[in-house]
């Protein structure tokens, strides 16, 4: 019989996770993966890989596209498009070329595309570009194209070998086969043959029927590399030669600096230089720690400039306080004149500043040369980075060679090119690689943010059915599209952005108008997960509930009859409503509550059960939701999407928003940007519903969905209604707002808060 105990430090043993993890390797091997541990293509071979110079650089087989290579040796990689930052699209992007190619995902490797806009530009963005949940909509056609044209190549090539017809031939896991003769040829042994053929224009496509793999829950490729510590993100590069950098940056929006006294600093051990930039001064070390210990004795006066005394305060006044003619975005029949009858409702909701606070921090190494740059960094937007380096090292592009990460955390942060901009402004000062790493802090506190929001929204109900006749959204905010642009947007054309997921709402409403009121500011701006929509669905979702009580209908019920005549909508809605028990009573303090949404070609349905105890404290009890996101390619990666895009956007509703005072960022690390931790998410069930339509995204989806469905359950359970994210607990408890009366918003038609349909 073994006994267990306490395990003290000095038992364990002194190695790092990563050490660890490799040397345990087989043990977890032994039990969970049955594939090939290696599945990604190494970084540093995925130059060679590319679609610039694959066919020249030495490899030895059959290279139709962009996206495919078949060796001689049989070795198969499927180079795919999208970057890999933790959703799974480099599993899904493989399954579609793998399906029409067919070959099994464990008979690949896959490796993730270098910068090259002619071979990886998507048809939505008109960009190399991950972002806006388009990577499935933008590639589920074309993918699937590649993989089937090579498929058709090699089918010929083994038929002009055997004297036969290509109609007589077939392909199934790497193998083409003659059935009538008992002739095979693997794909290895025909890839001098195929590249000799024509490359077909249009090869029919798989119906859905006949799929073998899209469709099927399958494990990721990238788990087993993650699991065993061999996965390289961009803050593992590590080159020869490569030199430490630890910055400092202005903490004041918009400063500079001012002077340096950088004595101390280079007489420190190991230290190798100091480098200075307009707004920030890196201090070059043999090591991290060497530069960080001489960053230590670094003294830096900055020039403050003309952010010095700004507040949030002073943000928020503007929002609130903006003037101008709003650009009209969207009108739909004759709201001005509709809005003038029936029952006037009206709310305001405000959102604030959100940081991005993805786990891998800021980090980009970068080696200019006279000959040529080469950049190892995860980026959502490589052909950019590409551009941007370019700019500032003075070197064409194809000089630049982009080398491309796993992303530890993406979450559109590595959208924005501002800090690979900061790397090349530092490193073409020295003729050595140099690696920059943010700390947590710089990384919070000098992100990128997703706007604050301000909102007024006006319905009139018709009195017979409590149904809104008429809809008006005025939203005021800042536009991301110049910082994304790097270059100035129109004033007098509206950004998209603003409106998303308002304009395209699923409930049928008559009468409805939506205009945008641009107010920029100083802070700078970057979309964060949800974008547009994250937004936008907050607010509608916030006000149908809100109509739904001054109507005297439940919010699920309300929501019904609003689309009934959208039958995709109505479907996950009553999915989420079965499943999560809708209408089953709760404890009091005890509510839930739903959204529901129409966003990134995909429509989901979420409900949010919530407790809210004394103290304003609000626990999550369970969480259900309902997709439909067209043909599901990978139902495994869709609940896990829809499962991190609502936990992400509840850490911010409950915990996240960025402040100012006197210019500088208020927020600094995980204690005061506060996560959710895995003990407070509770039992959460994702519904993938099937479906022939054209695929739809996800990353998003789950996120915009979160909020809405917060606030409406907060309501259902304490009679107090949020217009403000994140929450404000003091409003919820009940010692100190004992007189405050639950919002019933009585308007001349019956309630049935008092029958329990929702809880006050």
């Amino acid at each position: 019989m073994r006994s267990y105990g306490l395990v003290e430090d000095r038992d364990v043993p002194n190695v790092g996770r990563r050490n660890f993890l490799v040397g345990s390797a087989a043990l977890v091997l032994g039990f969970t993966f049955a594939r090939y541990a290696r599945a990604m293509v190494p970084p540093t071979d995925v130059v060679r890989t590319g679609a610039n110079d694959a066919a020249a650089s030495g490899f030895d087989g059959f290279v139709p596209d962009g996206f495919i290579r078949i060796s001689t040796d049989g070795r198969i990689i499927l180079v795919v498009p999208g970057s890999e930052m933790g959703q799974g699209i480099a599993t899904t992007e493989a399954m579609l070329l793998a399906e029409e190619l067919e070959v099994d995902l464990e008979q690949v490797e896959v490796a993730l595309a270098p910068a090259d806009a002619s071979a990886y530009d998507q048809s939505i963005l008109h960009n190399q570009i991950t972002g806006g949940s388009t990577s499935v909509r933008a590639f589920f056609t074309p993918l699937r194209q590649a993989g089937a044209a090579a498929r058709f190549m090699l089918l010929s090539a083994a038929a002009q070998r055997w004297q036969v017809g290509v109609s007589e031939c077939s392909a199934s896991r790497a193998v083409v086969s003659h059935p009538s003769t008992g002739r095979t040829a693997s794909y290895g042994e025909l890839a001098i043959a195929a590249r000799d053929q024509k490359v077909p224009s249009n090869v029919p496509l798989k119906p859905i029927a006949d799929f073998k793999l899209i469709g099927k829950p399958l494990k990721r490729v990238d788990t087993p590399e993650k699991v065993v510590g061999a996965a390289k993100f961009g803050i593992d590069a590590v080159v020869p030669g490569m030199r430490y950098a630890a910055i400092t940056i202005c903490p004041i929006i918009g400063g500079s600096v001012k002077s340096i006294d950088d004595a101390a600093t280079r007489s420190s051990p190991d230290v190798v230089d100091v480098l200075r930039i307009e707004d920030a001064v890196a201090v070059i070390g043999k090591t991290y720690w060497a530069a960080r210990k001489g960053l230590e004795l670094l003294f830096v006066e900055w020039e403050q400039g003309p952010n010095k005394n700004l507040s949030s305060d002073d943000l928020w006044n503007g929002l609130k306080t903006a003037s101008g003619t709003p650009l009209v975005a969207k009108v739909v029949g004759n709201p001005d004149e509709a809005l003038t009858k029936g029952v006037r409702i009206e709310s305001t909701y405000e959102l604030p500043y959100l940081a991005h606070a993805a786990l891998e921090p800021i980090n980009t190494t970068m080696h200019v040369r006279p000959d040529g740059c080469d950049v190892w960094v995860s980026t959502q937007v490589p052909k950019d980075a590409r551009i941007v380096t370019s700019e500032i090292v003075g070197l064409p592009p194809e000089k630049i060679n982009i080398h491309t990460h796993l992303i530890g955390g993406g979450f559109g942060r590595r959208l924005a090119v501002d800090t690979i901009q900061q790397a090349a402004r530092f490193a073409k000062q020295v003729n050595y690689p140099v690696k920059i790493i943010w700390t947590r802090e710089q990384d919070i506190m000098h992100d990128r943010f997703r706007p604050a929001y301000y909102d007024k929204v006006t319905a009139t109900l018709d009195p017979k059915t409590g149904l809104p006749s008429a809809f008006h959204h005025h939203t005021t905010c800042s536009s991301v599209l110049p910082y994304f642009l790097r270059g100035p947007w129109p004033e007098d054309k509206v950004d998209s952005d603003a409106v998303s997921g308002s304009i395209n709402m699923p409930y049928a409403i008559p009468d409805a108008k939506w205009e945008w009121l641009r107010h920029d500011g100083p802070v700078p701006l970057n979309w964060w997960r949800g974008v547009g929509e994250g937004h936008n669905v907050f607010v509608v979702e916030s006000f149908i509930d809100e109509l739904a009580l001054a109507g005297g209908r439940d919010p699920v019920d309300y929501r019904r009859a609003l689309v009934a005549d959208n039958p995709r909508a109505r479907a996950v809605l009553d999915k989420v409503a079965e499943a999560a028990d809708w209408g089953k009573p709760l404890k009091a303090r005890t509510g839930r509550g739903v959204s529901l949404h129409a966003c990134f070609g995909s429509f989901a349905a979420l409900v949010v059960e919530v407790e809210v105890d004394e103290f304003g404290g609000v626990s999550l009890r369970r969480l259900t939701a309902a997709v439909d996101c067209g043909v599901p390619v990978n139902p495994d990666s869709i609940s896990a999407q829809m499962q991190g895009g609502v936990l992400f956007g509840l850490s911010a509703a409950l915990y996240n928003g960025i402040t100012f005072k006197n210019g500088t960022v208020q927020q600094s690390n995980f204690h005061n940007y506060r996560q959710l931790r895995m003990n407070e998410v509770p039992p959460f069930e994702v519904f993938v519903m099937p479906s022939s339509e054209s695929p739809g995204g996800m990353g998003e989806v789950g996120t915009a969905s979160s909020a809405p469905a917060l606030s409406n359950a907060i309501f259902a359970a304490t009679g107090v209604r949020l217009r403000t994210m994140p929450i404000d607990r003091s409003l919820l408890a009940i010692k100190g707002n004992e007189n405050r009366v639950p919002e019933t918003l009585t308007v001349g038609l019956p309630s049935r808060v008092a029958e329990g349909s929702l809880a006050p």
